[in-house]
Parts: C-alpha cells; sequence; structure tokens
C-alpha cells in the first residue's frame, strides 16, 4: 500500500518535490494548506509520514514549525535539501509590464524581494501556497496576476514563465525534515545526524557549559536556534542540530546532557543529508 505523505500545499510546490524525491516508492500526497493541518493529519494517522520546511539560507529559521514539532512531540527521521529556484509565472500572452499583482507564500516572496524593487508597479500580496496561487491563475484565467513558483508548477499549470529565477541569492536552499509520530528504526552505523531540544537555568556559563560537552564528546554544532516559551515568559528552549561520526560520541553526550539540561529531549537521529 502506498505511503500517504502530507505536506503544506499542492502539487506543484516544494514540499511536493520533496516528497517525490525523497521517497523512492509510489507515495500518495495529502495536501494541507497549513502546517498545522499537516501535524494535524499526521497525529490523527490520516497521514503515515510528513514534510516540513524548517530553515532557509536566505530567510532563516521557520521558528513556528519548530514549536509545532516540540509541541506534538514529532520525531524526525530524516531531512533533504532542496535547491529553491522562483520563478515569476502568468497565464500566457502577458509580459511583466501588464503585471499589477503577484501573489505567493511569505517566504518566496521574502527571498525575491530585491527582484520586486525594481517593478514598483507590482504589488505584492502574500497568499497560502506557491503552487495553489498558479493553479487559481490557470483556473480563472486571471489577467493581470501572477505567481512565484516552481518551474514544475508552471508546468502542471499551464503558466507562462516570464522571468526565470528571481530569489535574491541565486544559491537559495531549503532545509526540509521528514517527520513521524514515533522514531524510525535506522541501524545505528546509519545516524549521523541528531537533532536535540533543552532548557536551561538562568545561570552564566550555562550555555557554554553544554556547548563544551558537545565538543568534547566529538559533537559538530551545524544549527542552534532558541525559541521563547510562551507559558514562562523570558524563558526559552534551544534547539540543536549535531553530526557526528560515531553512534557512540552521541550517546555519550545525550547520557550527559540528559542530566545537566532541563526537559532535554532527542526530537530525532537521522542520516546526515550533507554527506
Amino acid at each position: 500500500m502506498a505511503k500517504t505523505v502530507s505536506i503544506q500545499g499542492i502539487k506543484g510546490s516544494f514540499h511536493h518535490i520533496v516528497a517525490k524525491t525523497y521517497f523512492d516508492s509510489d507515495v500518495e500526497i495529502d495536501e494541507c494548506m497549513s502546517f498545522d493541518k499537516v501535524v494535524d493529519n499526521l497525529i490523527t494517522k490520516k497521514s503515515d509520514v510528513a514534510i516540513m520546511a524548517l530553515e532557509n539560507s536566505i530567510a532563516g529559521s521557520i521558528l513556528p514549525n519548530y514549536a509545532l514539532i516540540d509541541k506534538y512531540n514529532l520525531h524526525i527521521i530524516g531531512e533533504h535539501y532542496l535547491d529553491i529556484q522562483h520563478n515569476l509565472m502568468a497565464f500566457p500572452g502577458q509580459n511583466i509590464e501588464d503585471i499589477k499583482e503577484v501573489h505567493s507564500h511569505p517566504m518566496a516572496l521574502l527571498q525575491c524581494k530585491e527582484f520586486f524593487k525594481n517593478y514598483p508597479h507590482i504589488t505584492l500580496i502574500e497568499d497560502k501556497d506557491t503552487a495553489e496561487t498558479a493553479d487559481r491563475i490557470n483556473k480563472n484565467k486571471l489577467q493581470g496576476v501572477a505567481a512565484v513558483a516552481s518551474k514544475i508548477a508552471a508546468e502542471i499549470f499551464d503558466l507562462e514563465i516570464l522571468v526565470a529565477s528571481i530569489q535574491t541569492i541565486k544559491e537559495n536552499e531549503t532545509r526540509f525534515v521528514i517527520v513521524k509520530t514515533k522514531n524510525s528504526v535506522i541501524d545505528k552505523c546509519d545516524i549521523t545526524k541528531a537533532s536535540l531540544r533543552f532548557e536551561l537555568d538562568h545561570k552564566r556559563g550555562s550555555l557554554a557549559s553544554v556547548l563544551n560537552v558537545l565538543s568534547d564528546c566529538r559533537m559538530s554544532l551545524t544549527k542552534i536556534q532558541s525559541l521563547p516559551k510562551i507559558e514562562t515568559p523570558w524563558q526559552y528552549a534551544f534547539f540543536v542540530d549535531v553530526t557526528f561520526s560515531k553512534y557512540e560520541n552521541f550517546e555519550k553526550a545525550k547520557a550527559i546532557l540528559d542530566i545537566m539540561a532541563k526537559e532535554f529531549k532527542v526530537l530525532g537521529e537521522y542520516k546526515n543529508a550533507k554527506l
């Protein structure tokens, strides 16, 4: 039976591209218009696995998704880095001077803001999804309205690409994580990366002590992100990604951090996609 994968967006979105790339076998795509719906379908077992964008090399971390993974105790079982190329597309027969509005996901618009400074006549409007906007333009044969989306979205929805690769920085990558409600079973010899979450006392050097432990255990820190605890003002949780070559070194670090830190938990153990 085909695996059901929840994604934010519809077919033609970047999440859809990741789903088709990451999973070798055929998958059923569960299209959701929000990450909250993605998570809801996962925890209610309407889907087997979900894909969530977590950070972008231009726009930075997607903090609400960190919060969702933490709140619902989801487990990261893998990651995928996707080269993001944003394209300006519209119903055929128009040029960029005809375009009055551009609709797209806020993250996509943010990554292309420098391009649109050259076209002050265009109004940027935040929308739910890149591909869904392209679909709507096609269905309604909208004139004067363009979308920012993937090349695949233009192909699926028969739109004409007016300008290709309009993102501010041409080397533009997004890191996506593959999540489930339970840890996947991966051989320890294949695990080379982990995502951790913990809290610390307000004491001088507490974070430095944790970082020293990671260094002493031969962990390479690839990401550190703080997130405020809404229910406790001025208290923060730390989210850390580490890579390592030997799983036993990671086990040692886990044992120490479990004692040193508060509310320590492992969000995922998986293969480093950058290797």
